[in-house]
């Protein structure tokens, strides 16, 4: 089975293509959508975060205070590196696991950290989603409703665009509209089909 990464910077459009590619059939699964999981009350993840950062980031009905985490590690690369070294091999061995159910022709992992955290080796190819800056802070602004400076602040924790594209096997330009990002979509869908069925 061929497997693709699908990473992109905030705003870049990863949550469309990932989307259309499920309704089309192909199985997929998100990092970030894992993380929220793997914290759940009592869960191993979550004890070693509150013993790793303390009780200020569990709230009252001891469930992970994201807000709290976030101020902690943001600015903070340290403190970051902490918390993904206990949260992303949890993260790359679920993904394992799954994949490891499935049967399709190809199965996409979301990821949006991929380069950051070093986990490239997990996929045989890389689909960067890519937009101008300017679009990733319109979209932030519309979608999260982040203020523009916490947009750049997150833009800025994370590789550059550049790096991005120099690691990219494909990418998909998504500075039009919704309906050129799904034709974009498409085209790579039989694409991949195709690479799938000659391996």
């Amino acid at each position: 089975m061929l497997v693709i990464a699908l990473t992109g910077g905030i705003g870049s459009g990863k949550s469309a293509v990932s989307s259309h590619l499920e309704s089309l059939g192909v199985p997929v699964i998100d990092a970030d959508a894992l993380a929220h999981q793997l914290v759940k009350p009592g869960s191993p993840a979550l004890l070693e975060i509150q013993a790793a950062f303390s009780d200020q980031v569990m709230d009252s009905h001891g469930q992970l205070d994201r807000a709290a985490l976030r101020g902690i590690v943001f600015d903070d690369q340290e403190q970051r590196k902490r918390l993904e070294g206990i949260l992303h091999p949890r993260i790359r061995q679920a993904m394992e696991k799954w994949l490891g159910r499935q049967s399709a022709p190809y199965a996409v992992l979301v990821i949006p950290l991929l380069f950051e955290t070093g986990q490239t080796t997990l996929a045989d190819r890389v689909l960067v989603v890519d937009c101008d800056e300017s679009q990733q802070i319109k979209r932030g602004a519309n979608r999260d409703r982040l203020p523009r400076k916490q947009i750049q602040q997150i833009m800025a924790s994370q590789v550059d665009r550049q790096t991005r594209l120099l690691g990219a096997d494909e990418v998909i330009e998504n500075n039009g509209s919704l309906e050129m990002l799904i034709e974009a979509t498409e085209r790579l869908h039989h694409h991949y089909l195709n690479l799938a069925g000659r391996r």
